[in-house]
């Protein structure tokens, strides 16, 4: 006699393991970035004489993600390089739809192969590489801090 697991069940076993599951907090582009006791093993730096704070993590897939904010939190950059695309749906936020829509029209230019460049007026997302070595940047043209310029996003 074989025994038959409720569907509730087997959604709820999957949620509690991806609620417990280890992984990377992270705020969004244009949002306020996340205390030091909930980023974890994050490394976080100043630069440009206290203009900007920079807070390195590391994703599930080993890529390298650099969070780019003011001193009052406000995230106005990422960058990233290793051997996985980052989820830029959730580094993206409220400006993947509009980032979506440019790479769309990237790709049906046909322009879009191992590098693109979708430069919107709300955000400029740069990314690039081939398999096991990716790297790219994100911004908000709109919300550099004075005196930073794309550059200075590494």
């Amino acid at each position: 006699m074989s025994k038959v697991t409720p569907l509730y069940a087997v959604w709820a076993a999957v949620l509690a393991g991806a609620l417990s599951a280890p992984g990377t907090c992270r705020a969004e582009l244009g949002g306020t970035a996340l205390p030091a006791s909930a980023a974890g093993a994050a490394i976080v730096h100043s630069q440009k004489s206290g203009v900007f704070q920079v807070r390195t993590t590391t994703d599930e897939g080993g890529t390298t993600i650099n969070e780019y904010s003011t001193p009052a939190g406000q995230i106005f950059a990422y960058t990233w390089q290793g051997p996985t695309m980052p989820d830029l749906k959730t580094l993206l936020g409220g400006f993947y739809d509009s980032w979506r829509d440019g790479a769309a029209s990237a790709q049906a230019s046909g322009s879009a192969l191992h590098a693109t460049r979708i430069a919107r007026p709300d955000v400029i997302v740069e990314s690039g590489g081939q398999m096991r070595s990716y790297v790219g940047r994100a911004w908000l043209p709109g919300a550099l801090p004075a005196g930073v310029s794309a550059d200075d996003l590494r």
